[in-house]
This record gives C-alpha cells, sequence and structure tokens, in this order.
C-alpha cells in the first residue's frame, strides 16, 4: 500500500472512532409521543413570574457582607419572611442554553447539541412555556427564540435586544438588565390601555420570563469578584423588587402570582463557565408567592461547611419545572426528569399527593416509550428488559399509589419516588442499551487497525507475502451483520461501526502465513532464510519493546490529562536523555541546550491554566524569545537572498507588534473605551496572514520552518493573556534542539544517505522506497513524539474542560459574545502548538515508519482517554444523592 493511501485510510479509520464517542456516549435522551399529563385539583396560582439571572453564582448572593448586611435586600428579606430558599445543582455542561433547557424543560440536554447551534433547536421537546397559556419573555436573543420555536401555537412572545449589545467590553453591561426591567415596566403601563392585552394577561397559567445577562457579562469581563459583578447583584435586586410591586399593583393584590427567581449556571473565580466545578453547578434559588411555603428556621445541623448554605433546601436544576408546572397547573414537560420538590410546596396533603402521582405517571410514560422503542428494534430472544419495572411491577407501581391517595394515607407518598426513581433509573438503561455492543465494534476494530499497522512493518521489513484466500469468509461475515442490524432497523451509523472491522480484520488475516512462520515454522525452513531470519526476529523483537513501553510508558501519559504535573516529572526525566544515552559525548553545547529547554519547558504544567498576569511584561518576554530563537535559525540556514532576508525581518517585526497589541487591547477595556479598531484590524489580518505566508516562503528546511513560527506565534501572542504566552517559543526551541540532536545521532550511528539540515529542501522528491532497517531508537523516537504532543495539548491548559479557557483570550479579536467564533479562536489557540510538530516531518530525520508507530500509540492512547473522560463526566452527570436532604 502506497504511504499516502496508507494515512488517508488511518484517516478515515479514526475518524470513524472519534465519531462513534458521540453515538456511543452522546445522544438525544428524549423520546416523543407521550400524552401530556394533568391533574384535576385547582393550582395555587394563576401565573407564574419566573427570573433567570444569567451566571450568578449561589455565594455571590446568599453571603452576607462583614456588618452583616446584604447586597440583594430585597432578596433576603424574601428568604427571611416568605419564601422558602435553596440551592439548586446544575450538571454539565454549565452553559447557557443546557441550563435553560433543565430549568424550562425539565431535562438535561445532550453535550452534543451545543454543536448543532445555540439558537436553533436540535431536537423539539416539551417545555413549561409550552404548556401554558400564554408566555410573554423579555432577555437576550440567545435563548428566548429557542423557546418559541418550540412551542406550538404562537402563545410564546418574546422581545429582545439586539445580539450586538453583548459586549463585554461594554463600559455598563448592567444596562442589559435595566432594558429587561423598562421593558417590563412598559409592558404593563400599556396593558392598562390595551383591553385586549389586560384580558391575555388575566387569564390563568400564564408566565412571565425575564432572562437578565448583565451579571454574566459582566462576570466573563470583570470576573465574579469584581465590583461590577456584585453592584449588577443590587441592581437586579433593586429592578426585582420594583418589578413585583408592578406586578402586584396589576392584578390588585389578588394572591395569585409565584415567584421564582433562580440562575442557569455559576461562574469560575476567572469568569469562565462550562465544566462542573462548584462555583459553576451550585445556583441560587429563591421561591415565594402563591402556593409557596414560607421561611422556616432550621434547628438540625445541617452537613454542608460553606456559611451561605446552613438551611439551604437542596434540589436539582430539572426539579424547577414540575415545580412551576404545579404551582399554575400546567402539565409537567412530557420529556422532563425533574421531581416535584415538595418542601418548597404550600397546599393541601391531598393536592402534594395528586401532584407527585401526576409526576410519576408522566416520568413512567417517558419510561414506557423508552422500552417499547427499542423492544421494537431489537429481537425479541435478545431483548433483555430492565427488572426492576417490568410491566407486571408497573401496573402493581400505579394500583398501590392510586389506592394509598384514595384511603387518604398521603403520607405514604414515597412509593411515588420509588417509582420516579426507578423509571430514571431504567430510561438510562435502555438509552444505554446498545453501548456495550458498540464498544465492542470499536473495539474490535481498533484492535484490527493496530494490528494491521504491525504487519505492515513487518512485510517490509521482511517481504512475506503469502496470502490465503479468506474473500468468502469475510463476505459472508459481511451478509450476516448487515442482515442482523438490517432485521433490528438499526440507525445507519451502527453499519458502518460493526462493518469497519471486517475489512480491517481481512487486512490482517489475509497476510496470517508471516504470523504463522514467524511463530510456527522450524528454523531449517528454507522460507525462513530466503525473507531473512534475522531480520525478522529484529523487527518482532522491536513490536514487542513497542508493546511493552506503549502499556508502560503510556500510564503517566494517560495521568497527565487528569494531573498535568505528570508532565512536568516526563519532561525532566527526558532531559536527562541525552547522557543517559551518550549522545552527549558527541554534542555536548545541543546535549545541555535540550537539558535546559526540557527543565524550563517542564515550568509550565506547574502554572495556573487560567490567569491574567502582566501581558505587557510577557508579550514582550515572548516576543524576544522567539526573535532569539529565529536568529538561531538564521545563523543555520546557509544561502540566505537579500528578498529572503527582507521578508523575514518584515515577519519578525510583525511578531514585535503583536506583542504590544495585547497589552494595548486589555489597557483600552480596562478603561472602559472599547476594542481599538485598528487593533481588531491587525488581530484579524494577522490571522488570515499566517495562514498564507509560510506558504510562499523559501522552501529550505530552515527557512520555512522560521517561516511557520513566526506566522503563528504572531497569532497566538494576541490570543495570550499570561504566561502562556512564552510555551510556543519555549517549546519551538526545544524541537529545534530535537532536530539537531537527532541528526546527531543518526550520523553517529554510521547511517548513509543522510542530508545536512541545511540543505533539506521541502520541495525536493523524496524517495520513500529506500527504506532503512527499523532500530530501537525509533521505537524511542516514537514515544517523544507522543510525549511532546500531549504536553503540547496540555503543557498551558486542559482541553478536556471547557471552563480552562479565559474568555479575555479573544479580546483582541472580539468582545461581542459569538460562541462559535470565540471558541473556534480558542481551539486554533491550542491546536498551534501541535502545529510545532513539523519540525518531525522533516526530511529523512524520522522515517515514515516512525510517524506510523506514533500516530497509531497516539490515536490508541487518545481513543482510549477520550473515552475514560466520557465515563468520567458520564459519572459525574449522575444524580448526587449525597448532596441532599
Amino acid at each position: 500500500m502506497r504511504i499516502i493511501t496508507f494515512f488517508l485510510v488511518g484517516l478515515i479509520v479514526h475518524v470513524i472512532f472519534f465519531i462513534s464517542i458521540f453515538d456511543i456516549y452522546f445522544t438525544s435522551p428524549l423520546v416523543h409521543g407521550m400524552t401530556p399529563q394533568t391533574m384535576s385539583l385547582a393550582p395555587p396560582a394563576s401565573r407564574l413570574v419566573l427570573v433567570v439571572a444569567d451566571g450568578l453564582r449561589a455565594d455571590s448572593l446568599f453571603t452576607l457582607h462583614s456588618n452583616g448586611s446584604s447586597r440583594a435586600p430585597y432578596l433576603r428579606t424574601i428568604i427571611k419572611e416568605s419564601g422558602t430558599w435553596g440551592v439548586s445543582h446544575t450538571r454539565v455542561p454549565t452553559e447557557s442554553r443546557p441550563g435553560h433547557v433543565a430549568l424550562i424543560a425539565g431535562f438535561y440536554e445532550d453535550v452534543s447539541a451545543v454543536a448543532k447551534g445555540w439558537k436553533e433547536n436540535p431536537v423539539e421537546f416539551d417545555s413549561v412555556f409550552n404548556e401554558s397559556r400564554h408566555t410573554w419573555c423579555w432577555g437576550s436573543p440567545d435563548i428566548l427564540p429557542m423557546f418559541a420555536k418550540g412551542a406550538t401555537g404562537d402563545h410564546v412572545y418574546t422581545y429582545t435586544y439586539p445580539a450586538e449589545e453583548e459586549d463585554f467590553a461594554s463600559t455598563d453591561a448592567s444596562r442589559l438588565d435595566s432594558w429587561v426591567f423598562a421593558q417590563v415596566k412598559s409592558f404593563f403601563q400599556s396593558a392598562k390601555s390595551n383591553s385586549s392585552l389586560r384580558a391575555s394577561l388575566h387569564e390563568d397559567k400564564n408566565v412571565f420570563f425575564l432572562h437578565l445577562l448583565g451579571i454574566d457579562t459582566n462576570g466573563h469581563a470583570h470576573r465574579p469578584m469584581s465590583q461590577e459583578y456584585l453592584e449588577n447583584i443590587g441592581l437586579v435586586d433593586n429592578g426585582l423588587s420594583e418589578m413585583v410591586s408592578l406586578v402586584e399593583d396589576f392584578f390588585g393584590y389578588d394572591g395569585k402570582t409565584a415567584y421564582v427567581f433562580t440562575s442557569d449556571h455559576g461562574m469560575t473565580n476567572w469568569g469562565s463557565h462550562g465544566a462542573g466545578h462548584p462555583s459553576e453547578t451550585l445556583t441560587p434559588l429563591v421561591v415565594w408567592g402563591a402556593g409557596v411555603n414560607s421561611a422556616q428556621t432550621v434547628t438540625e445541623p445541617q452537613p454542608y461547611e460553606d456559611g451561605y448554605l446552613q438551611g439551604a433546601k437542596h434540589m436539582h436544576h430539572a426539579d424547577i419545572a414540575p415545580l412551576m408546572a404545579s404551582l399554575i397547573g400546567v402539565p409537567i414537560p412530557v420529556n422532563s426528569v425533574g421531581v416535584l420538590p415538595l418542601p418548597y410546596l404550600n397546599n393541601s396533603d391531598l393536592f402534594k399527593a395528586e401532584s407527585m402521582y401526576t409526576n410519576a405517571i408522566q416520568v413512567l410514560e417517558q419510561f414506557k416509550m423508552k422500552m417499547a422503542q427499542k423492544k421494537e428494534t431489537t429481537l425479541s430472544f435478545l431483548f433483555t428488559p430492565y427488572q426492576l419495572l417490568t410491566e407486571s411491577k408497573q401496573a402493581e407501581f400505579i394500583h398501590k399509589a392510586r389506592i394509598l391517595i384514595q384511603l387518604g394515607k398521603y403520607e405514604d407518598i414515597s412509593l411515588c419516588q420509588s417509582l420516579i426513581s426507578h423509571s430514571l433509573e431504567g430510561l438510562v438503561y435502555y438509552h444505554t442499551y446498545d453501548r456495550f455492543f458498540l464498544g465492542c465494534s470499536v473495539v474490535l476494530g481498533f484492535v484490527g487497525w493496530t494490528s494491521y499497522v504491525a504487519l505492515v512493518i513487518l512485510k517490509t521489513h521482511a517481504s512475506l507475502n503469502r496470502r490465503p484466500s479468506i474473500l468468502k469468509l469475510c463476505m459472508c461475515v459481511t451478509a450476516v451483520i448487515t442482515l442482523f442490524l438490517f432485521i433490528q432497523r438499526s440507525p445507519a451509523t451502527y453499519y458502518i461501526y460493526c462493518l469497519l472491522p471486517v475489512p480491517v480484520w481481512y487486512s490482517v488475516l489475509k497476510d496470517i502465513s508471516l504470523i504463522y512462520s514467524i511463530t510456527c515454522k522450524p528454523s531449517t525452513d528454507k522460507y525462513w532464510a530466503h525473507n531473512n531470519l534475522y531480520t525478522v526476529y529484529k523487527v518482532m523483537n522491536s513490536m514487542n519493546l513497542l508493546t511493552l513501553m506503549t502499556r508502560n510508558l503510556c500510564c503517566p501519559q494517560v495521568v497527565s490529562f487528569f494531573y498535568r504535573t505528570m508532565l512536568t516529572v516526563g519532561l525532566a526525566v527526558l532531559s536527562l536523555w541525552p547522557f543517559l544515552s551518550g549522545v552527549f559525548g558527541i554534542a555536548k553545547y545541543r546535549s545541555l541546550s535540550w537539558f535546559f529547554s526540557c527543565l524550563f519547558l517542564a515550568l509550565f504544567p506547574l502554572m495556573p491554566v487560567v490567569g491574567r498576569d502582566d501581558i505587557c511584561f510577557l508579550s514582550a518576554c515572548a516576543g524576544l524569545l522567539t526573535l532569539f530563537t529565529s536568529v538561531c535559525y538564521l545563523w543555520s540556514s546557509q544561502r540566505q537572498t537579500p528578498l529572503l532576508i527582507l521578508c523575514q525581518n518584515q515577519q519578525m517585526l510583525h511578531v514585535a507588534m503583536c506583542a504590544y497589541v495585547p497589552s494595548l487591547t486589555h489597557s483600552s477595556l480596562q478603561q472602559k473605551q472599547g476594542l481599538p479598531l485598528f487593533n481588531q484590524i491587525i488581530s484579524w489580518a494577522t490571522l488570515a496572514s499566517s495562514m498564507l505566508v509560510p506558504l510562499v516562503s523559501s522552501t529550505r528546511i530552515f527557512h520555512r520552518l522560521l517561516s511557520i513560527l513566526l506566522s503563528l506565534t504572531a497569532t497566538y501572542l494576541l490570543l495570550s493573556t499570561g504566561s502562556e504566552a512564552l510555551f510556543p517559543p519555549v517549546l519551538s526551541w526545544l524541537m529545534f534542539v530535537w532536530i539537531n540532536i537527532e541528526q546527531e545521532a543518526m550520523l553517529a550511528q554510521g547511517l548513509s544517505g543522510r542530508q545536512e539540515l541545511s540543505s533539506i529542501d521541502f520541495s525536493a522528491n523524496i524517495d520513500i522506497a529506500k527504506i532503512r532497517q527499523l532500530k530501537l531508537d525509533d521505537i524511542r523516537r516514537s514515544y517523544f513524539f507522543v510525549f511532546f504532543i500531549i504536553t503540547a495539548f496540555f503543557g498551558t491548559g486542559n482541553i478536556a474542560s471547557i471552563n480552562s479557557f479565559d474568555p479575555a483570550s479573544v479580546y483582541c479579536f472580539l468582545t461581542v459574545f459569538n460562541p462559535f467564533i470565540m471558541g473556534g479562536l480558542m481551539m486554533w489557540k491550542v491546536l498551534y502548538d501541535c502545529s510545532l510538530f513539523i519540525y518531525m516531518y522533516v526530511g529523512n530525520i524520522i522515517s515514515h515508519y516512525v510517524i506510523v508507530m506514533s500516530m497509531t500509540i497516539f490515536l490508541m492512547l487518545l481513543s482510549v482517554v477520550t473515552h475514560i473522560l466520557t465515563s468520567q463526566r458520564l459519572i459525574m452527570w449522575k444524580r448526587p444523592k449525597s448532596h441532599f436532604s
């Protein structure tokens, strides 16, 4: 197989493996076709006011000042006198869209929905707004439209400000909340003179939704501990007080209005959110008004160290949806997995029992629909039902619960709670029903691909080409798998995951004679003599050593995905390589440079993943270090033309300018003067040119690599906010040393056909058919390759965590909220470090088999760790029962 074809096939195989993660772990949990469950008893409230303070942390609202006063005095009065308060626990990902879906629809949206659009619905779902008679919404254009689109009919009305107002560089982001309160006030004033609107407002089952984005915007721009963030809480509290007075006055203080104040997610100390830190998952909840329990003093000890949690009622984020539905008497959203929090209700025992029963039936309907769908697409003799909730047990649960309610034994409501618990567990059971089957298919395909790569190396070095005929067998297996999936009406992706192992293992098994010859043939066989027994054994020993290294050495790399300090340990060990291998004797200065570069790079995993340090000083240092590296490159190169020198000097001046732009931008933002247009033009022009300038540079190795380094570093400096600005120059210097030290090592081994580094030209045709013998050093280079890629990904941050990126990184490019552009720039920043590994593809410094082995090890490691990460994330999404009373 030609090397280009080999890489393309490998790329396709691993893309399929990567996509399989989403089908195995991240599929929509929703089912459709359920009937909304209603309750015959009259609800306590005719209308509901839902206020969501986006990005508000629980501790920021509940924690008192040192003098005992509160930054939200009105809400504090509600908590102490007339309402019920608590802490709502949201789930990963702690983003605005999933948070609002959990609040209003009652289910936890699949993570992959983030990639399908923040403003559109990847799947249709029911919500409290949809079940209401009328819903009026005010707030962000990123949140409100998705609930209006998902509603049946035209009874959800939205009022939003322009998207351009969501500017992190705004002089006062709290004006977004002031706009909402002003619009609500204007709305009720206009209703006094509009008879049709006034009549609609006085109907029952109405919802008023206020989405307040100012706190979140100020948190991103100035951090949650800033004066702007805390003052915005006071503004919201004051606006809430005026709004409640306005609503009560409009409806004549009829006592039929229920109020819910909460947040969609919290925020980290550095002003971001998305992961599962308590500062992101703990959100405040204050409920008061019609049908809500008044404040009660808690006397028993609470199992929480944080003072603001003492006496708080804890609930899940999705539990708020059934609470709101119960208060105004609308059906609980059919996709809700929330459990009605009874301690918040102030009503009769009969009402609580009937509400809980309705909640149980609503969740059970989802379970029954999920079970029916899975049973329909599974052969009857292979179907295994959820044993705790078979059809007979369902009927038994419902019958007992109904009898207990009729007998007035409302205190035995725990039976309904048990039914809900079993139904939720059953939903997870059927949602993950095919996970083991798909996982086995993917593992089988991956093991087959790894085996095929090993055989490619063995065949090339041993020239063993006897191929038994197994084509018919593989065709039969393909037909059986296809028929099995067709009968079960499996999705199209299932065909890909299950059929992929067939051609892969066909490619392995057709060369089974190679394995047989190596393991079973006697040494006197002429076949062995013809194919060089010594070479085969040498390659096999190398492959065995590679397997041992993969098992033993990759363990620290897996650990580094969770504990970045393991990278520091690894770099410290690698720094000793020239001294332990004897390279120091033939390249002393380069060995010392390797030693100090590894130690310097080892400092970065010990630093915080986020932070806004002295950007002016650090950018200047990064620029100087980049220029120093550039001078060393130029010194190592030969035959420089005046035009080439001019182009490279221009790139170096460009890097110096980009080192100054971030400090100028952040200074302007701190003074609340906005993003300078000139800086924005320079930033976008730099990003665009970084992709094009290297293509027109000289094809000489050091000239081309220097052009790539300068172009990419210029953009990276614009995306840096702290010490990470120094990471690419240090990493590039280490790679430059590695190129030279490997060349010295290979020359010392007496390998022929090695060019001088300065004479290697990228445009020259390299005959990849001239393959040297595989050596043990190639395995060591493969391990270095994988280790440095992981260091590039995790050296200055954690790509597995959304919240390890500071939004301030993109402020040189834009400050108006745009999740896709901002996310793309942050991902480019991470991938930039890995682009430095172009050094490892230079000329014949590393043979293409080393690259094959390296990428195989890395992709295997990446697949394993990705499954570990998704499993960990699934564990985080389970309901943490220990936190709830």
